[in-house]
């Protein structure tokens, strides 16, 4: 609920400005300012009272229209150039009322007729607060609506899918690094948009680039830029990728690819936030980077292919997003909101058999594959409604998976924690203890893996 500011706040944190040059009106009127709790500058004329408007910005300005010098017109107008938030209450005479509608039109807030009261001065000025209170509200909650997350192409209802957005809201407005774990079509870069939008650095550039597509001779120069002359062909200066996202948020797709001697200069350009393009001396940036891969980490940590030190430097925060296999309840929402997508204003529905089909498929390529079959039915569709002879033929015959029994509990029972254990420990031994490995065979995110072997103390050997 909209709520009106409180007045002895404004008073206490904003200036009244009052220009008049009638000594005896300018004295009555800044007592009868300042004893209703306002701050007041009080100056004879129009110059000195565009030097300390200059100066101490007040967000009020009272003037008197008809003076000698610049007059009130004049101030005005001054005041509207450079500084269109400020408002400005116009003085004049009971029998020139004209005058201060004039003023009006040229962006006056409001007027005040000679003679006035003490309690009709006191009570424009109060308004005139209270409706910059609320323009400062309305703009604090435009900064948080401009700032919140983006999940309209996001699309999951399961657990694992709103435990990441959980995550979003909260990692978002930092300017911590996040790594974002995910087999390939997961959607790593909707997630990196999400939260450079959600973040005070939602009106500056994001750049991504994808650390793969690009010949190693050629990426230490897309990301770190090169000068004239540095190499054979750079014919004039070229900003890298981590210059064009000086402000705002750098997206590395696929950081894991990064050839082994690039990686401790991209450790270095985070630690120091500093970039020296080739050839060229090391210039300051300030950048939020946001990295991506679909590698299995701990395999790479593993191999020496990733850096340690690099790995964490970019996984402040890290987020693992789960492979569509693993959040099946989320392919009918998902259906839905690519037929809406591409379905240009009809209504198409699915049948039963059609969507249980979609629902039981693995779906290696992940969302970008759903996405992809669901245009292609779109497209070719026989009928009014989508059905299995619709689907992609590798969906269409593909297997559901087994429902065959794991499991000979004994008849005295066994505890559910047991269990829960023992299925840990046998997936890390079938995995040899890779982590990223496991939580795939388990069919859970690591982290929910790793906060297992914490509850259950399960510790390689």
């Amino acid at each position: 609920m909209r709520t009106t500011p409180d007045l002895r706040k404004v008073k206490a944190s904003q200036k009244v400005l009052l220009i008049d040059d009638d000594d005896s009106l300018r004295r009555v009127t800044e007592y009868a300012l300042q004893s209703a709790g306002f701050q007041v500058t009080a100056v004879a004329d129009g110059t000195a009272g565009l030097a300390r408007f200059r100066e101490e910005r007040p967000a009020v300005v009272i003037t008197d229209i008809q003076m000698p010098g610049i007059s009130g017109y004049e101030v005005l107008q001054q005041v509207k150039e450079e500084s269109p938030e400020t408002l400005v209450i116009v003085v004049t005479a009971f029998t020139s009322v004209e005058k201060a509608v004039q003023a009006m039109k040229q962006g006056a807030y409001d007027y005040i007729a000679k003679p006035f009261s003490r309690d009709e001065l006191v009570l424009v000025v109060e308004k005139a607060f209270v409706l910059l209170g609320l323009q400062e509200e309305n703009r604090r909650l435009r900064d948080e609506l401009e700032h919140q997350l983006d999940f309209s192409h996001m699309v999951g209802s399961s657990d694992a899918m709103q435990e990441v957005f959980d995550v979003l809201r909260r990692v978002a407005p930092t300017e911590a690094s996040v790594l974002v774990i995910g087999e390939s079509g997961t959607g790593k870069e909707l997630i990196a948009r999400a939260i450079h939008q959600g973040s005070g650095r939602s009106k500056e550039p994001f750049i991504a680039i994808n650390c793969a597509a690009i010949p190693s001779e050629l990426l230490e120069s897309e990301l770190f830029g090169h000068v004239k002359g540095a190499f054979t062909g750079a014919v004039r200066d070229r900003s890298g990728k981590f210059e064009q996202a000086d402000g705002g948020t750098l997206f590395l797709d696929e950081v894991g690819e990064l050839p082994l001697e690039l990686q401790p200069k991209l450790l270095r350009v985070l630690q120091e936030m500093e970039v020296e393009p080739v050839g060229g001396r090391p210039r300051q940036i300030n950048v939020r980077v946001i990295a991506a891969t679909n590698l299995d980490v701990d395999s790479a940590l593993e191999e020496g292919s990733l850096r340690e030190d690099l790995y964490y430097r970019l996984a402040v925060i890290e987020i693992e997003l789960p492979p569509l296999r693993q959040r099946h309840e989320d392919i009918p929402l998902l259906v839905r909101h690519f037929l809406d997508k591409y379905a240009a204003g009809r209504r198409i529905e699915v049948k039963d058999a059609c969507l249980q089909a979609m629902v039981a498929y693995a779906w290696p390529g992940n969302v970008r594959e759903l996405q992809n079959a669901v245009e292609r039915m779109v497209v070719l569709m026989r009928g009014e409604q989508l059905d299995l002879p619709d689907l992609p033929v590798k969906i269409r015959s593909s297997k559901p998976a087994s429902t065959g029994k794991v499991l000979n509990l004994p008849d005295e029972g066994y505890p559910l924690e047991g269990l829960e254990k023992e299925a840990v420990v046998q997936a890390l031994e079938r995995t040899q203890w890779n982590q990223t490995r496991a939580a795939a065979f388990l069919q859970v995110p690591r982290h929910t893996l790793l906060y297992r072997m914490e509850k259950y103390r399960i510790q390689k050997p």
